[in-house]
């Protein structure tokens, strides 16, 4: 639970962000909060199916195209919560892009890396100091 409030807590400041853009306005806070709940389950639902469809176009456009999908569902969160206003596809757009640097530096904060470094043969954790094991081998040369 505290993994979703604290991805929905950055995505509504993200979006708060955004609403200071020319042509991204809110009536209310509720209609923010909102706004800014349905963008989390539209990216999580909707928007990888639209990425595989479209996915030709990111490839021809070198990825340029995520940023419009990016906008298309910004722009659609706005066309379904009442009190949350996306003037033109352009305002999505740069909305969009502030969203999407906003959310990634708060989320710095909160995301833990967590790298783990497995052995090989037998893929335990090796530990801070790995033994080193030395091996007896003989070479065989083939006549050619």
């Amino acid at each position: 639970m505290k993994p979703f409030l604290t991805r929905w807590l950055t995505t509504t400041i993200a979006v708060l962000a955004a609403a200071q853009l020319p042509g991204i306005r809110y009536e209310s806070w509720i209609s923010l909060i909102l706004a800014a709940l349905l963008l989390g389950i539209v990216n999580a639902l909707i928007r990888p199916l639209v990425l595989l469809l479209s996915l030709p176009l990111i490839l021809l456009t070198l990825g340029f195209f995520v940023l419009v999908v990016n906008a298309l569902m910004f722009s659609f969160v706005a066309a379904l919560v009442p009190g949350f206003h996306v003037d033109s596809f352009g305002g999505a757009f740069f909305g969009a892009i502030v969203i999407s640097i906003v959310s990634w530096f708060i989320s710095s904060f909160f995301t833990e890396n967590k790298v783990q470094v497995y052995n090989f043969s037998d893929r335990t954790p090796i530990a801070e100091e790995p033994e080193i094991k030395q091996a007896q081998a003989r070479v065989i040369e083939k006549d050619a």
